[in-house]
């Protein structure tokens, strides 16, 4: 029996489907909820439990806050930017393989 020729492709888009519709089937579920961060989940939970304040627990690694939202922005769509270019060579790169055998 002769190997599918587009498998990977194939689950590549069945794992892509399966992604949306989980995510579709959580986010129509509860409208009433706020997205939050790890961050401030954590900070919420580690002051329940301890009997402090969220305001006086201080993270370990000191975070840098852009001055701006046009530069986090900026920031954010560059590193999509750099993620795009390197799944595109491998794909590419992967494409050129089989095509050079």
């Amino acid at each position: 029996m002769r190997m599918h020729k587009y498998r990977l492709e194939i689950l590549t888009m069945v794992a892509i489907a399966a992604f949306c519709m989980v995510f579709l089937y959580t986010s129509s579920i509860s409208r009433d909820t706020v997205f939050a961060g790890t961050d401030s989940i954590a900070a919420a939970k580690i002051s329940e439990s301890s009997g402090t304040s969220a305001k006086e627990i201080q993270p370990l690694i000191p975070q840098w806050v852009p001055p701006s939202g046009e530069i986090e922005s900026t920031l954010f769509a560059l590193q999509a930017a750099i993620g795009g270019m390197f799944i595109g060579g491998v794909f590419g790169y992967w494409i050129g393989q089989k095509k050079k055998v």
